[in-house]
């Protein structure tokens, strides 16, 4: 499928990014929790193989006789052994990514044991993903990602347990892999594991509290001539699969060989509860600066090596710009890294802040990179507590992205960030986001609360704590609970120290209900000795509804600005002028939530846009069609359709609708410059060379170069642009 650049609004952006923020399974008290990993793994990235063994030591929360992990369905559990060595029986229950370990004895609450995990397998699609149809965990001969949600390790309790972590993994020479907490420089070697004897069963007298580092599998390096490569095992769905293992007498010690000759073998090691389970291999180019007393590693491939220094810089000024509002991060290392196109926009770990190809770039993608850094507080040290907690990391990131745009682009900026956020805030309101953790996690309405809803109740509780308190209040907040998991009673409580008043009024509305106001004004003028005085009331219809609004009133002099209290569906007002009074605006600055008309209409090509990128062209024109009907002018709109009709290979349709957005309002601009351009392109598709030609000179007269579009004009006026098959998804 030819694909054009989709300058999509931000929010339809972070409604992919969902790497870091979701779990598979319905809420429920947790059984266990997972303490400490020590994983010794190879990757081949050929055959798409991944071979792990995985100390997984845990502390009961009740007396437990079983444990269940989350698994990638793709990879295959050889064995798995106790405490002492003993094979254990276990169950793959492939619907729900699970393995359920039967335990050698009962674990009693507040003790402590650890499984060892021997598993292999292909991954090599998103057909086994625990998020259907995304890959979080791939390995490829270009760049490898295992990222934590992509459950390539054993997990409990996913997006709040937090644990630590000793990750050793070999690859092939030539390849870097980057994670949290790297202890060494890579050094050739072959991994080989040494697994403790199997006996007939634990002694009665074995300690549920054995240390993990007496017992995990341990790491060895010898000479790689005796390693043998292990086979490409492809593990297939099945519903419920029970292993039940009798154990023989066994060596002492049994060794075996997880990578091949050759190897290289990289170290981490996270030694503070959070979430460092992902790591990205690839050839990378490594750039390394230190810049405001970070220290900042650029790993891109070599077709964008050419930008690390920019990404370095820009990097090194988010990382001080958030560690000015929020205090240290957790690590004054913080390596940014490429990701493939394949996957999420971005994603984040301790130390790690990773961005897709496609937004790397001489024009540095400075808000993407500023919300996956901004991660390195709100998740990396800062966590949720629970699913309906989300908004406290996902919101906290988003808004912290505006907030550097404000810094670095002024109030202009701020206000473009804070639309965008105001769009995916009200996309799907008709759920509290309170209640969010019930929705199905990787859909967009979780995401949409989560993220733009949850920033947007941070930027208008800085607008009713003012600026001084509320960043005090985010300080204190992000400081008390580094490293540790917070509630949202626990952020409230905070912030009502810092506000000196209670805040439940203003959780009660944003967190725990729905919808926004529509405001209406209503106000007449009188004429008075010092001026003018207006007298008005503000209509909506949210009954309980009560926000501090700005009252902005153009007059024929300076214009004058109050601060009113709206409450209930009805607030009158007084204000006076010495000027006569010629427009009054209703909170200019979206400072509050609200309903308007031009949000209606960006939402509904918001979700036009989703629609399109899950493929459901039939629906998306359906949402696009009710975006025309708030707005017949709306030049995105019109763009959006042509490009599904494009999709469709319906040429006379697809070159009405870029006729009428190069006709339309003209909002955003470069909707004239990429109509021409894929006017273009239709008039070569359908053999129309000359008119092609016209439209490629078209474009380049409007000297926009938004997203390279010049850049495509030119290429397509010295070689005519030719439509891919229909194999290749067009």
């Amino acid at each position: 499928m030819q694909l054009t650049p989709r300058p999509l609004g931000r929010s339809a952006v972070f409604l992919l990014v969902f790497v870091l923020i979701a779990t598979v399974f319905a809420a429920e008290k947790p059984r266990l929790r997972v303490d400490d990993y020590v994983i010794n793994a190879a990757v081949t990235p050929r055959s798409h193989h991944l071979h792990a063994v995985a100390s997984v030591k845990f502390t009961a929360l009740d007396d437990i006789t079983s444990a269940v992990f989350e698994l990638h369905n793709a990879l295959r559990v050889n064995h798995v052994t106790g405490p002492s060595g003993e094979k254990l029986q276990f169950e793959r229950i492939s619907q729900d990514n699970a393995v359920r370990v039967v335990l050698p004895k009962t674990v009693a609450k507040d003790d402590s044991a650890t499984l060892t995990f021997d598993y292999d397998g292909a991954l090599n699609s998103a057909d086994d993903s625990p998020v259907e149809g995304l890959k979080l965990a791939y390995i490829d001969e270009n760049i490898s990602y295992l990222m934590y949600p992509g459950r390539w390790f054993p997990v409990n309790g996913y997006d709040a347990n937090r644990f630590t972590a000793k990750i050793n993994i070999a690859v092939p020479a030539g390849y870097t892999v980057v994670g949290s907490g790297r202890t060494a420089g890579a050094a050739p070697s072959t991994v080989t594991v040494e697994e403790p004897a199997a006996e007939e069963s634990a002694p009665e007298n074995a300690s549920n509290s054995t240390s993990n580092e007496e017992k995990a599998p341990v790491l060895r390096r010898r000479a790689p001539a005796t390693a043998t490569t292990p086979n490409v095992a492809t593990t297939k769905r099945r519903s419920a699969t029970t292993h039940r293992t009798t154990t023989k007498a066994a060596p002492a010690v049994t060794a075996h060989a997880l990578s091949p000759a050759g190897s290289t073998t990289f170290s981490f090691d996270w030694e503070k509860s959070s979430f460092p389970g992902t790591l990205i291999i690839g050839k990378f180019q490594d750039a390394t600066s230190q810049l405001n007393g970070a220290n900042i590693h650029v790993f891109f491939s070599a077709n964008h090596a050419g930008f690390a220094t920019a990404y370095a810089e820009t990097a090194g000024k988010e990382f001080s710009y958030f560690s000015s509002l929020y205090g240290p991060a957790p690590s004054s290392t913080l390596n940014i890294v490429e990701l493939p196109d394949d996957t999420v926009p971005f994603a984040w770990a301790p130390e790690v802040a990773a961005i897709a190809g496609r937004a790397i770039s001489a024009k540095v993608d400075y808000r993407l990179l500023a919300n996956a850094i901004a991660h390195q507080w709100w998740g990396a040290s800062v966590s949720p507590a629970s699913s309906e907690d989300r908004w406290l990391r996902d919101g906290a990131a988003r808004f912290s992205e505006a907030r550097y745009v404000e810094s670095a682009s002024g109030v202009a900026g701020y206000q473009e960030a804070i639309k965008d956020m105001e769009v995916g805030a009200l996309a799907y309101d008709n759920v509290p986001l309170a209640s969010s953790g019930k929705l199905s996690p990787f859909s967009p309405e979780a995401q949409s609360l989560s993220s733009d809803k949850g920033a947007m109740i941070f930027e208008m509780l800085r607008w009713v704590m003012g600026d001084n308190q509320f960043d005090n209040a985010m300080r204190h907040f992000a400081m008390q609970f580094a490293g540790k998991p917070a509630t949202g009673n626990d952020f409230r409580q905070i912030a009502e120290q810092h506000f000196g008043s209670n805040l439940e009024w203003f959780f009660a509305e944003w967190l725990d209900s729905t919808g926004a106001p529509e405001f209406k004004n209503k106000y007449t003028v009188f004429r008075i000795a010092k001026g003018f005085r207006v007298t008005g009331q503000i209509n909506q219809d949210l009954d309980l509804f009560r926000m501090p609004v700005d009252l902005k009133i153009d007059t024929d002099g300076k214009p004058e600005e109050k601060r009113i209290d709206v409450v209930g569906t009805d607030s009158a007002y007084t204000v006076e002028t010495f000027g006569m009074p010629r427009k009054i605006t209703i909170d200019p600055d979206n400072h509050v939530l609200k309903n308007t008309g031009e949000l209606k209409l960006r939402i509904a090509i918001m979700k036009g846009e989703q629609l399109v990128q899950q493929g459901d062209l039939a629906q998306a024109l359906t949402e696009l069609q009710k975006a025309l009907d708030i707005s017949k002018n709306s030049s995105l709109a019109h763009y959006r359709i042509a490009e599904v009709f494009f999709q469709q290979r319906n040429y006379q349709a697809a070159a009405n609708e870029y006729r009428a957005a190069r006709e339309g309002d003209g909002e955003p601009r470069w909707t004239e410059v990429w109509s021409s351009i894929q006017l273009g392109k239709i008039f070569d598709a359908t053999g129309q060379r000359d008119r092609a030609i016209n439209e490629y000179r078209r474009a380049l007269e409007t000297n926009d170069n938004f997203q390279g579009a010049l850049d495509e004009a030119r290429k397509y006026l010295t070689t005519p642009y030719q439509r891919e098959s229909k194999s290749n998804g067009q």
